[in-house]
């Protein structure tokens, strides 16, 4: 559930610019349609060569090679005005280079379920003919994936496992039966795996391409969600235009029934099915499973329902035989990073683990056993990048100079590190496969991405995109940002980040909102240009124009300050990270330039709740709050992101204090929004706190998108929820 990632995608070309009654340098228009959005190097994907990388173009009309070094196009490998094929392909949507660089799946009419998942129409393409064809005439797939010795592509399709030889004329065969809607799924995850594991797929091929492995979901006991669906508009659903439709599936609500998950092989030479011997709880997880260098060892990890007990089992995918090689244990919870960070080189595997209070890298071999630890210090890894087996180096990124910013990084097989980012702020890098080459982008909160190619040392090679137009209009506009820190009153530093406007006089008195998300390992309060909501806090300006200031302050809870920071909101979620926005708002109003009486807050989803949980601290510090999308009782969320965090409600009473318990504490005015298809954050959040509050005589107002999702975009729907938004805090502010 880390909402906070999900809007950065969500702004599109800029929508014709309306006049407004005020002369001011922004517009509603222009922060919601994308037109202060910088510019990146999007879809890099490092070739085998060392040298270059594969990109399509941004017409989606080629796939080109590049150059590592200068970023120049060396090759075209696929065009659609060349190819030959049908039908006749306009645009791809993505791509993916077989392991021997002779084929292409190419993917067009891409279809979004959830999150991650989607559909689309794949076509397979042989460079040297320059001719495609389709890689199944069944229907559209999901989660294609070539064989090692590129040969095959298995695929799912409704909810079955398929396999194509691509030798024998595309040969098809169908390696389960048994995958039905809202029962079983082969190969690919359930709704709630898919979400909080932050994965699409969940199958693999053996090293020597002679086995298939997938995780089968068995879901038909699992509890049905359903969603009332409306004609609406953009787009529109005709089928409901005289009655309302419906969207149902499968949600575990935290304590609910889960799927029941187990692991498979197919022997592709001898049709031979398996089930392995995967020593998995009835009510566990299996976030990864993932063949290795060895066609005779399956890794497979599993997790408890708790989460607080993760073990690396390495299978036999033929005899069956499971056995243990790791176990990770922590008295809160195991975080994501652990298994979302798990590679595999020959004969070895990497592990990020945070046993000593901070996530660090381990090098193991595949029996189980340490080989050294590859990072250490009182900082976090933020990001794993490759391990070069050749010559022992570690690539990575950390917070090791603050944890407000982010610098890449190598370690030698000595232990010696090495800085390669030059610039101070958030640097982020795609390395070429030799780890000769390195794309990074850095921004800061002053400078919008600035994308470069750079050697091995570091050494800048060329700059791809400076975004230096940009940075002129948005300097134009002359908002002033600062970090600042200070010390609650219990003792607990916290980090913050204020806008002010261009002309702030610091003798005059300004209303205050306070923006933030507070989800258990996020962080707001960052070097980077996309700090706010919006990249270089664009709506933070907007309302700055308008005379506001804004604030960002991280509570307990959020990442970057290590594990004991982080996990101390475990089982009482939302207490003290509402209780660290209302002393942020104590010290804020306290500042000269503040006015205490005029302090707002608002937030999405995780920030949506933790506004609830703030204007009910009983302090009436805040006049007036916006809840976006916002859980109202953990009870309504899913089991493995509230289990995560809080146990179940069978286990921990801490569910009950929750913003409908305390809706008759809220102070302030109030906006609730939400949308009434959200598949992630129910609709019912916002309907039981809006009962909750007017059986505790609170007035506040709502404001409900039809059929929209956790986005809540769509036609004019984002620039109609800031619009809102905006007026709502001019109204009580």
């Amino acid at each position: 559930m880390n909402i906070r990632t999900l809007f950065a995608v969500t702004l599109y070309a800029a929508l014709p610019l309306l006049a407004t009654a005020q002369t001011v340098g922004l517009t509603l228009e222009q922060v919601t349609g994308g037109a202060y959005y910088p510019q990146y190097v999007y879809g890099v994907s490092p070739a085998a060569d060392g040298k270059s990388y594969t990109q399509l173009s941004d017409d989606g009309r080629q796939i080109l090679r590049r150059s590592f070094k200068t970023g120049e196009t060396e090759e075209v490998l696929f065009d659609c005005a060349e190819a030959i094929g049908s039908p006749r392909i306009d645009r791809l949507d993505g791509y993916t280079l077989s392991p021997d660089g002779r084929r292409i799946l190419l993917q067009t009419q891409r279809k979004a379920i959830y999150r991650h998942s989607y559909t689309a129409v794949h076509y397979v393409y042989d460079i040297a003919a320059k001719r495609y064809e389709p890689l199944s005439d069944g229907g559209p797939q999901q989660v294609p994936l070539f064989s090692p010795d590129g040969t095959m592509i298995a695929f799912v399709r409704n909810n079955d496992l398929y396999l194509v030889k691509l030798l024998f004329n595309r040969a098809e065969s169908r390696v389960t039966e048994d995958g039905k809607f809202n029962a079983v799924l082969n190969g690919i995850p359930d709704w709630v795996n898919e979400e909080e594991f932050s994965t699409n797929r969940s199958f693999d091929f053996s090293s020597d391409s002679r086995l298939l492995a997938w995780v089968r979901y068995d879901e038909s006991k699992v509890p049905v969600y359903s969603m009332t669906m409306y004609k609406g508009l953009r787009p529109e659903l005709k089928q409901n235009d005289e009655y309302p439709g419906s969207y149902d599936y499968k949600y575990p609500v935290a304590g609910a029934k889960n799927s029941e998950v187990s692991v498979w092989s197919y022997d592709i030479q001898s049709h031979v099915t398996r089930q392995l011997e995967v020593p998995v709880d009835s009510d566990g997880y299996v976030p990864r499973i993932q063949f290795t260098s060895d066609p005779d060892r399956l890794c497979v990890v599993t997790l408890n329902r708790l989460q607080n007990d993760m073990r690396l089992y390495m299978v036999n995918a033929r005899s069956t035989v499971a056995q243990m090689v790791l176990m990770e244990t922590d008295d809160r919870y195991i975080k994501e990073t652990a298994y979302g960070n798990l590679r595999f080189y020959p004969g070895q595997f990497v592990l990020m683990s945070g046993r000593t209070g901070y996530d660090h890298l381990y090098l193991y071999d595949l029996q189980g056993n340490l080989i050294r630890p590859l990072t250490k210090g009182a900082y976090d890894v933020t990001a794993f990048y490759g391990y070069d087996p050749k010559t022992g180096a570690t690539y990575y990124q950390s917070c090791a100079e603050s944890p407000l910013r982010r610098a890449v990084y190598t370690t030698d097989k000595s232990g010696h590190e090495r800085k390669l980012s030059t610039d101070v702020g958030t640097n982020s890098a795609t390395f070429s496969a030799d780890f000769k080459y390195f794309l990074n982008v850095f921004s800061s909160t002053a400078q919008p991405p600035v994308t470069t190619l750079r050697d091995a040392d570091g050494k800048l090679l060329h700059t791809m995109v400076d975004n230096a137009q940009l940075k002129q209009r948005v300097d134009a506009l002359g908002a002033q940002k600062e970090f600042f820190s200070f010390t609650t009153a219990d003792g607990v530093q916290l980090n913050g980040w204020m806008l002010k406007p261009k002309d702030f006089d610091a003798s005059k008195k300004y209303p205050l909102i306070m923006y933030q998300y507070s989800g258990p390992g996020s962080q707001e309060v960052k070097d980077v240009w996309n700090i706010g909501f919006m990249p270089g806090g664009l709506f933070e300006t907007y309302m700055a124009e308008r005379g506001y200031l804004f604030a960002i302050v991280d509570g307990r809870g959020t990442g970057a300050r290590g594990a004991d920071f982080e996990k101390c909101t475990y089982l009482h979620l939302g207490q003290l990270e509402s209780h660290d926005q209302a002393e942020a708002a104590a010290y804020l109003g306290g500042l000269p330039y503040v006015d205490a009486s005029r302090i707002g807050i608002w937030g999405w989803s995780f920030g949506g709740f933790n506004t609830l949980m703030s204007m009910s601290e009983d302090r009436g510090l805040f006049k007036a709050g916006v809840a976006v999308a916002a859980p109202s009782n953990w009870k309504y969320y899913d089991t493995v992101y509230t289990e995560r965090f809080m146990r179940t409600p069978q286990q921990n009473a801490g569910y009950d204090d929750c913003p409908i318990t305390r809706a008759p504490q809220l102070q302030g005015k109030l906006l609730l929004v939400h949308g009434t298809a959200d598949d992630n954050v129910h609709f019912r959040n916002c309907t039981e706190m809006s009962e909750a509050l007017v059986q505790a005589g609170k007035q506040f107002e709502m404001q409900i998108y039809t059929n929209r999702n956790h986005f809540i975009n769509g036609g004019q729907t984002r620039l109609h929820l800031f619009r809102r938004i905006a007026e709502f805090f001019e109204k009580n502010l």
